[in-house]
């Protein structure tokens, strides 16, 4: 590999870990953000909601906008998008506005996730494998250390230094970019003066607007009703629109020529479906302790952000620790028992928040961690190799954003779950009642990964040929 394709990498890299920086800083955050926005957690939690819900939408958008106007384009236009709402977010005059400017953030940096791996593919072909292997680090190591970085900022400085902190990256990468990125010819420039309702066509801007309008009615009437105690007629309202609205979405899809989720392929391939639906889950159990033992350690144990950050190490390491290691087993025994063995870590994990008590050792939290992180290195490489045994070649492209939309639904049900529970307020009471609903859900995917029967170790030679 030669000079100009290590920086590439190092260009490239720098902005794909933007996304993921971001979206788990904020996890050390929220109590901080409670104080200074004086509102509940129910409120709050929509500087989670927003993000996910942002990068759900745009991703997909993004990657078929790429073909259009050029992926280095793209990814410029990411990080000054970046750029701009980083610099800010921190100037928000009220929380309403930090919502605007973290949606913006989520789109910008979507914008580089979007075409990151696709960059690299295209002009780097000596070791390929390496270089999408060193991308790959870049984000999942941004991800393990987020809520340290996150807490070290708010310490020592304050909430607005988690945006301020991206600013040396985004502009480090853009120099790079700039000049290590070659330039390109978009393959779809004949589509770039066709009329809007065609581009409305391509981009199913319909499906957009009901899967958006739809999950955010849901969220809002649940959420209200759980904040003001009672359902009221207005609550019952937004939340039964919002089924409905995902419904026609589900029916829209179906039938559209160009579907933002392909719905169609989904119920042609049950097994592709069955591994999307335990992706998500896994995401739900693993943001929920994500999300949650944060504001549990600060506003319940009165840990400072520091020594919360310093705690969550343990979650993300040990999930670098475990994805190599699982790599290997996979490749020898199928992902069955990886799974098996991640599920069952999990409840136990979940179990063990249940046994805590008001005086056990804030360091006990690490024995949890561990278990979700080893999980959750476990799952996302097993997942991924079930994703690549169970999807057609043909639409292994189509079945990796799908996979990447399971992600964020998990991470956003699982903020809904926290809210529902803990409602306006974090107490000991609601983090062990948590506790037992991830118990109840890790051991509903310990059995969804028994009863599997398209991954068995009997296949792990076919998967291994199909990698």
């Amino acid at each position: 590999m030669n000079v100009r394709s290590r920086w590439l990498i190092i260009s490239v890299g720098l902005g794909v870990l933007l996304n993921p920086l971001n979206s788990s800083m904020v996890a050390v955050a929220i109590p901080r953000l409670q104080n200074v926005f004086q509102l509940n957690f129910t409120a709050i939690s929509w500087i989670i909601f927003s993000f996910y819900i942002a990068s759900a939408v745009s991703q997909p958008v993004i990657g078929r906008a790429s073909d259009l106007f050029g992926r280095r384009k793209i990814f410029l236009t990411g990080l000054i998008v970046a750029f701009f709402a980083s610099l800010s977010a921190p100037l928000s005059p009220s929380f309403g506005w930090l919502i605007v400017f973290r949606i913006v953030q989520s789109i910008g940096t979507s914008m580089m996730i979007s075409v990151g791996m696709a960059i690299v593919r295209i002009h780097i072909t000596e070791k390929q494998a390496s270089a999408l292997s060193v991308l790959t680090s870049f984000q999942s190591g941004a991800a393990a250390i987020g809520p340290f970085v996150g807490g070290v900022l708010i310490y020592w400085w304050d909430w607005p230094a988690i945006f301020l902190i991206n600013i040396p990256f985004v502009l480090a990468s853009f120099l790079l970019a700039w000049r290590t990125i070659p330039k390109e010819q978009p393959s779809g420039h004949a589509m770039l003066n066709q009329p809007v309702r065609k581009w409305l066509k391509l981009i199913d801007a319909p499906g957009i607007i009901l899967f958006t309008v739809g999950l955010i009615s849901l969220l809002v009437g649940l959420l209200a009703a759980k904040s003001s105690g009672h359902v009221s007629f207005v609550n019952a309202s937004a939340a039964l629109t919002g089924l409905v609205l995902l419904s026609a979405f589900v029916r829209h899809e179906l039938k559209a020529a160009s579907p933002f989720v392909p719905v169609r392929i989904l119920a042609k391939h049950p097994a592709l479906t069955l591994v999307n639906v335990e992706f998500m889950i896994v995401n739900v159990l693993f943001y929920s302790l994500f999300f949650g033992l944060p504001s549990y350690l600060q506003m319940v144990r009165h840990i400072s952000e520091f020594h919360t950050g310093l705690l969550m190490l343990t979650l993300g390491l040990c999930s670098l620790i475990a994805s190599p290691l699982a790599g290997r087993w996979i490749n020898k025994s199928g992902p069955r028992p990886a799974l098996l063995t991640a599920g069952t870590l999990m409840t136990l994990g979940a179990a063990w928040i249940v046994t805590f008590n008001e005086a056990s050792p804030v360091i006990s939290v690490c024995a949890a961690l561990a278990a979700f992180g080893i999980s959750s290195g476990l799952s996302n490489v097993g997942l991924q190799a079930a994703l690549l045994h169970s999807s057609p070649k043909e639409i292994i492209g189509v079945s990796s954003g799908l996979f990447n939309m399971s992600r964020n639904l998990g991470a956003i049900l699982s903020s809904l779950l926290i809210g529902i529970v803990m409602g306006d307020k974090f107490s000991f009471a609601g983090f062990r009642l948590l506790g037992v609903i991830l118990t109840v859900i890790a051991l509903s995917l310990v059995f969804m990964n028994w009863r599997r029967h398209q991954s068995r170790p009997a296949d792990s030679a076919s998967l291994s040929a199909r990698n």
